[in-house]
């Protein structure tokens, strides 16, 4: 009698495997799900609400608790639970089936917008994490800092008016700065202006600009826009996107004196062979990666030129001031140049 079956024990460790995975994978896992239910008290979902709230009546759209339960991430009786609790403590109303932030809960949920976009602010300048970590890390982050330790944080980083995206800081007081211009998708051709804010949501399109390298700061001159697509000349390079994605980027049109040469381009579409001066180095460079740049003699005036390219071109080593320095090609197109 065969004690041992091969097929039957590679069945058993396939399902072990699986079932493993439907209980530990990041975030989905049912492991996470259930410790995650549990972590969630009632201060949570209020708050998610309020800032659900203010960014829809903030863009001029209507709210009703379906379209809530289908967009926050908590169980739906729950959260129909706790907008019967808001009702009661009058951070929300009804209009019909449209529900609406009262006086005092717009106030709430500037506190908590103010708490987010600080920490942006500060994952921005004072760490390393990836821009697109930033979110996520202030969505957990707003719930923690109470009123005194956000006003600690403000303080350290020099009371911002804008977060890393453009989008503006509310003060302690509820007060906040206007966001000036257009969106890039409404712009007419031969339009000039410069980048002023990103949305940040949804996350499909904002991973969507990031991979494109764009950048805030950035000046622009759109040379096609249609039902298809915008094409647009920056820092030397083109770019082409889908209205809908051109849509999240709001552009500042500058006056005709306000325009600076169209001769700036990134460090990254340097060739062999071509020299070139820093003319400065990109909004996009922030906190102590700014700093090290500087450091290395990344300085507005300084002649480059490329010492060697790698195989693949990333890195490359760039000669300045007789020193080669490596920088990976999106360190270098955070490095803005004239070439000679």
């Amino acid at each position: 009698m065969e004690l041992y079956n091969p097929t039957y024990a590679l069945f058993i460790f396939i399902a072990f495997s699986i079932l493993i995975y439907l209980l530990f994978r990041p975030v989905k896992g049912w492991f996470w799900i259930i410790k995650n239910n549990l972590k969630t008290n009632e201060k949570t979902i209020i708050e998610d609400v309020l800032k659900q709230l203010y960014h829809n009546e903030d863009s001029g759209k209507e709210v009703n608790v379906n379209s809530l339960t289908g967009t926050l991430k908590f169980n739906n009786n729950l959260i129909v639970e706790v907008i019967g609790k808001m009702t009661n403590y009058d951070l929300v109303h009804f209009d019909g089936d449209v529900l609406k932030l009262t006086g005092s809960g717009r106030d709430y949920a500037l506190r908590i917008v103010r708490v987010h976009r600080l920490w942006e602010k500060y994952l921005a300048e004072k760490t390393g994490f990836d821009k697109t970590d930033w979110h996520e890390m202030a969505e957990l982050k707003e719930h923690e800092l109470s009123h005194e330790e956000t006003n600690l944080l403000a303080t350290e980083l020099g009371n911002p008016i804008y977060d890393p995206h453009g989008d503006p800081i509310p003060t302690n007081s509820g007060k906040m700065a206007d966001v000036q211009g257009e969106f890039l998708s409404s712009l007419a051709v031969n339009s000039i202006g410069r980048i002023v804010h990103i949305e940040d949501e949804p996350d499909v399109i904002y991973k969507q600009i990031l991979a494109e390298n764009i950048h805030i700061g950035s000046q622009l001159r759109v040379v096609e826009s249609n039902k298809k697509r915008v094409v647009f000349y920056a820092e030397g390079e083109e770019f082409k996107l889908a209205p809908i994605v051109a849509a999240n980027i709001t552009v500042a049109v500058l006056e005709k004196e306000e325009v600076i040469k169209e001769d700036i381009a990134r460090l990254s579409s340097l060739k062999e062979n071509e020299v070139a001066h820093i003319l400065g180095i990109s909004k996009e460079s922030r906190g102590d990666r700014r700093r090290r740049l500087l450091d290395l003699g990344f300085v507005k005036g300084t002649e480059i030129s490329i010492d060697l390219m790698s195989p693949m071109q990333d890195p490359t080593a760039y000669l300045v001031k007789g020193t080669s320095i490596a920088l990976r090609k999106d360190q270098a197109s955070r490095i803005l140049i004239k070439k000679e």
